[in-house]
């Protein structure tokens, strides 16, 4: 009798210990976070699924495939760009590799979908304006003579000359300055590189823009959109699947001249920083068109906004204009939730 029941309690043992064990083994992986710094803002990186070391060496990995990007296309530092820049503005034909030819395609693209409110070829007007510079412009706006000089020049995208890799114009005002576009692009150029190292569920999150693919174990990945002028989030929503969400607003990147905000978002019709808009939320498959269609809402303002978005292939857009009215597309207004008080805030949903 004592042997069985020691045999008894043997079992018991062992089946407790398998039990435990295969507890373990089912626990749900944790999520792996990271902050970076890349593209001179800080990128944060979260990855769910995988075990610690893999998911190290994929942090790795997007940190170098961003900051190559980022030093290839840096609109003022010594660059690739910068040479292709150089070139045009000689008047000399420029021999592009296959990931400059991409992007300038894209570039060109994007721009004649926004009708040129996106027009990364107005870099002179950025410069002139001191957002060139890693530091925040300190002095006076530009001469009005300046402005329009500029302006008349008419620099776009759309004259450019791309014929297979070759690359020329002949405005000697052109200057390609792909800040519009460039964090998207290198965004989806990191999500491509987990997903060659067999990662389906993450989030690059640059500096508040973001792309999320896959879940977390089969809830959706949360996200808050900043308010332009609170501490805090005015919104958040749900990511669905593959996806980025983007936002543009005037308190990115300003400074204050005589009492006056002067924002770097620079609309090519006037030169100016664009009026009207505090900030722009967009949700895009694709983190560059995404980026590029922030940027282009914000310009074409509550009065052409959804024109816009339709015409970049944009169903969820959020706007927030200058006295705080929040216009939206009936797509995000089914998925976004406001977190103000919506009896104190107008907010009109557009079809």
């Amino acid at each position: 009798m004592r042997r069985s029941i020691i045999r008894g309690c043997g079992y018991i043992i062992t089946l407790i210990l398998c039990l435990v064990l295969s507890a373990c083994q089912q626990r749900p992986p944790l999520i792996y976070q990271q902050q970076v710094l890349a593209l001179g803002t800080l990128v944060d990186i979260s990855i769910y699924g995988v075990d610690e070391e893999t998911a190290a060496r994929a942090v790795t990995s997007v940190t170098n495939t961003m900051e190559t990007i980022h030093h290839h296309w840096h609109a003022w530092q010594p660059s690739k760009l910068t040479y292709i820049n150089q070139q045009l503005a000689a008047g000399n034909t420029v021999s592009l590799n296959p990931e400059q030819q991409q992007l300038i395609q894209t570039g060109i693209t994007l721009a004649r979908q926004s009708n040129d409110l996106f027009n990364p070829a107005a870099g002179k007007l950025i410069a002139l304006w001191g957002f060139h510079s890693d530091e925040r412009p300190d002095a006076a706006p530009p001469a009005d003579s300046e402005i329009k000089a500029l302006v008349q020049a008419d620099a776009r995208m759309s004259r450019l000359t791309l014929d297979g890799n070759q690359l020329s114009s002949t405005n000697p005002a052109t200057m390609i300055d792909v800040g519009g576009y460039a964090k998207g692009y290198a965004v989806d150029q990191g999500i491509a590189a987990l997903r060659r190292m067999g990662i389906n569920n993450a989030i690059i999150n640059a500096g508040g823009d973001l792309r999320a693919i896959g879940d977390k174990g089969g809830q959706p990945w949360r996200i808050g959109i900043r308010h332009p002028r609170q501490p805090g989030v005015i919104a958040s929503l749900e990511t669905h699947g593959d996806e980025s969400i983007f936002t543009s607003g005037d308190y990115e990147r300003y400074f204050e001249y005589q009492g006056q905000r002067f924002h770097h978002i620079i609309d090519p019709r006037t030169g100016r920083p664009a009026q009207g808009t505090r900030s722009v939320t967009i949700i895009h498959k694709d983190a560059s068109t995404a980026d590029a269609a922030a940027t282009a809402v914000f310009i074409a303002g509550p009065t052409q906004w959804r024109e816009t978005a339709r015409a970049m292939g944009i169903q969820e857009a959020m706007l927030i204009d200058s006295a705080g009215t929040i216009y939206m597309t009936e797509a995000m207004s089914q998925r976004i939730h406001l977190d103000i008080d919506t009896k104190t805030t107008r907010v009109i949903v557009v079809p």
